[in-house]
């Protein structure tokens, strides 16, 4: 009777140390380095073709802070990806791997390294595809990550937040929206579901799938791809007076800032106005007494510039966007210019006010900024100028309408219609 007793319990205790042992953080230095997609060219709209040359294998998760129901979804879309495609490993910032490791029950991986790593690994070498929960600012915060890397990786985003200009889907289609995604235009995406997998090398301490033959059911066809937008960043350099660069983040940062939103030079706390110089391709434009200057990409163009007055652009022109903030001159107006064109703003030595504030993308740079100092701003290199491909820039994964993938007509002129309520009538409710 003894016997029988100890046989029943054993599994039992076996089953509680394994579950405990999964629930775990890990170093992303743990994982595969990150897999390049390509992009094709397609004559839908200017929109382009994801096509992964193997499978995808680390997702990175980012997430509105602070949101019951956010958190939760999370979780759900984290065992969907676990239990579907189980070659994925997930990334997650430290603040939310603590929040929601112990809900899982599989290892998440994480920022944090060990006390003795020399050279930090940084979450671009490892990230193959990012996908956002929450508004546009979990957007911008998800670029901000790559805000020192040229190459970002794809980006999947859910409208759950307050502004809804940059998030494409809705979080009730993230089954079929990440399935477009990890089946894009693979070489073997279409392989025989009864090929065994076979493999001589020791186990990894990460999952992997060799094909995608082991995602029974998934294939979609040769023509469903996902369709990429590329949005424009700006490569931002800010230097104090003495030419010293001052917007690196860290002593192993450095190069130009990217920026997907805007820079802005404004008075913060200051009462008065500020003079700011402005030079464009190097040469002087105006000297502008105003509450402060906006420097947007296309994608930016619909965030403070719009408040300040600015144009609604297109993210896929190739532009730069001037605004100055409540200028004294009324004559001062907006200016839109080509990618290409440098821009310069330097605080003029007529200020009252000594000191200005910097913000790159909501990031605000405090040390060294002052009477003197000045932010450069160019647009961002979308091609390699030899080999063509599509190195720069955020490609944004757009929804599509399952059937009409072809002919869908232009989404950014249907969401902006109904994001700014054109053509309703005053005191209507939209």
């Amino acid at each position: 009777m003894s016997s029988l007793v100890r046989y029943r319990i054993l599994p039992w205790r076996r089953s509680f140390s394994q579950s405990v042992r999964l629930r775990e953080i890990k170093s992303i230095s743990e994982l595969p380095n990150r897999t390049l997609p390509q992009y094709r060219e397609t004559n839908n709209h200017g929109l382009l073709s994801l096509q992964w040359p193997s499978p995808p294998r680390n997702v990175l998760l980012t997430k509105k802070n602070n949101t019951p129901a956010i958190t939760d979804s999370l979780v759900e879309y984290a065992n969907h990806i676990h239990s579907t495609y189980p070659s994925m490993n997930l990334i997650l910032e430290p603040h939310a791997a603590e929040e929601v490791h112990s809900q899982l029950a599989f290892p998440v991986f994480t920022t944090t390294e060990p006390a003795s790593t020399t050279s930090p690994t940084t979450v671009s070498d490892k990230t193959d595809l990012i996908s956002t929960l929450g508004g546009d600012g979990t957007i911008l915060h998800a670029s901000s990550l790559f805000a020192h890397t040229r190459s970002v990786p794809p980006i999947l985003t859910f409208g759950m937040g307050t502004l809804g200009f940059l998030g494409e889907w809705k979080f009730k289609e993230y089954k079929r929206a990440f399935r477009e995604v990890y089946m894009s235009g693979a070489s073997d995406a279409y392989a025989s579901t009864t090929s065994p997998l076979t493999s001589t090398s020791p186990s990894p301490p990460y999952p992997t799938t060799p094909s995608y033959s082991a995602i029974r059911g998934k294939a979609m066809g040769k023509t469903r791809n996902a369709r990429i937008l590329f949005r424009n960043r700006l490569r931002v350099g800010v230097f104090s007076p003495t030419g010293t660069r001052i917007n690196t983040p860290t002593p192993t940062t450095t190069g130009d800032t990217y920026a997907l939103n805007e820079v802005i030079v404004h008075r913060g706390s200051s009462p008065h106005l500020k003079i700011i110089s402005v030079y464009v391709n190097g040469r002087f434009l105006t000297e502008a007494v105003a509450d402060g200057m906006i420097i947007s990409s296309p994608t930016g163009s619909t965030a403070y510039s719009l408040s300040s007055g600015g144009s609604i652009v297109h993210p896929l022109v190739p532009s730069l966007l001037l605004t100055p903030i409540c200028p004294r001159s009324l004559s001062f107006r907006p200016l839109v210019l080509p990618a290409n064109t440098p821009i310069t703003l330097r605080l003029s030595e007529k200020n009252r006010g000594r000191e200005v504030e910097v913000s790159i993308d909501g990031v605000r740079i405090s040390s060294g900024v002052g009477v003197g100092m000045e932010v450069r701003v160019l647009g961002e290199e979308m091609r390699d100028r030899l080999s063509g491909e599509w190195c720069g820039g955020v490609p944004s994964i757009v929804r599509g309408v399952v059937g009409t993938e072809e002919k869908e007509e232009d989404h950014w002129v249907g969401g902006l219609n109904a994001l700014l309520k054109f053509n309703y009538p005053f005191g209507e409710e939209a």
